[in-house]
């Protein structure tokens, strides 16, 4: 197969890996920068997520010592990235197409893509593309808000309406995390059977210690993950929009994506709104291990 995609060198692509292991070819894992914004709402800055995550990579271990692989260089893994998503005047609607006719070539290329924003809103548009790709697939959606507002600040495509322009094709959605969300979608949730995890049900033990196996449970075999870095704790992700207190920490969300992947079937991912700060680059680290974390949980050996 010859790429026909601009793609990264070694100096600019995720973990700064040669172009042996990252060539389109070559490549099973396929990263698409998405530095769309449009619609942020309070703090700002999701624009320049991407680049930030793909700095901020390169100084993450090649070597993951509890899955005891080298992913990146294994036979038949490689990681291709390639260049940003060109978005000129495109906006809303227009952009949420664009961006899914894009990410639709590389699942028809058998590839396991990974879409890094950019904001919220963009989430639509790969859930979309794998929806049709895929059957017995189910939604997981990490997030400190619900996001199901039929529209936010006059916009159907708001950040803050993502998941409801999702619900208009497909209802089976988990929500993990939830802490901050308007009466609108608190009723949305409870009137479409919507599974959601709320933050202070899981704080206060409605589910147990072993509340990841309930949010495992209500999955479907193949599942598409949309992580919102604002799920986490402000305490270690203080780079994003709205940093909601109450959050989440590192060892109980890799506990959970370490199941997922031993259970189900991930076919692909995205992460969103990240908004670097340039005097505190800590958050856009994490951003970039969390992402080589999943994919070493994910992607089988071969």
């Amino acid at each position: 197969m010859k790429s026909r995609f601009r793609q990264y060198s070694v100096k600019k692509n995720f973990l700064a890996i040669e172009e042996e292991f990252s060539n389109y070819k070559n490549s099973q894992i396929v990263i698409i920068p998405v530095p769309y914004e449009l619609t942020t709402s309070y703090g700002k800055g999701t624009s320049k997520g991407p680049k930030a995550i793909l700095n901020a990579s390169h100084y993450v271990e090649f070597f993951d010592e509890e899955t005891e692989r080298e992913l990146c260089f294994e036979n038949g893994n490689g990681i291709c990235t390639l260049f940003p998503l060109d978005f000129k005047n495109k906006k809303g609607l227009d952009a949420l197409n664009y961006i899914y006719e894009n990410i639709r070539q590389h699942i028809e290329n058998e590839k396991f893509v990974v879409t890094i924003g950019g904001e919220h809103s963009i989430s639509t548009s790969p859930i979309k593309a794998h929806f049709e790709a895929y059957e017995d697939l189910s939604i997981l959606h990490f997030d400190a808000h619900s996001d199901l507002r039929q529209e936010y600040e006059g916009s159907k495509y708001s950040h803050a309406s993502f998941a409801a322009r999702v619900c208009e094709f497909t209802k089976d959605i988990v929500q993990v995390g939830i802490r901050a969300q308007c009466r609108e979608e608190f009723d949305y949730i409870k009137d479409n059977g919507i599974n959601t995890f709320y933050a202070y049900e899981i704080r206060n033990g409605r589910y147990g210690e072993d509340w990841t196996d309930k949010v495992i449970e209500k999955l479907k075999n193949n599942v598409y993950i949309t992580f919102d870095v604002d799920y986490f704790d402000p305490s270690i992700m203080p780079s994003t929009g709205t940093p909601e207190p109450n959050g989440f920490y590192w060892h109980e969300t890799m506990s959970l994506l370490k199941k997922l992947g031993e259970r189900k079937k991930v076919i692909g991912f995205d992460v969103v709104e990240l908004s670097p700060r340039r005097e505190f680059p800590y958050p856009d680290f994490l951003t970039a291990k969390l992402i080589y974390k999943m994919l070493n949980y994910f992607i089988p050996k071969h």
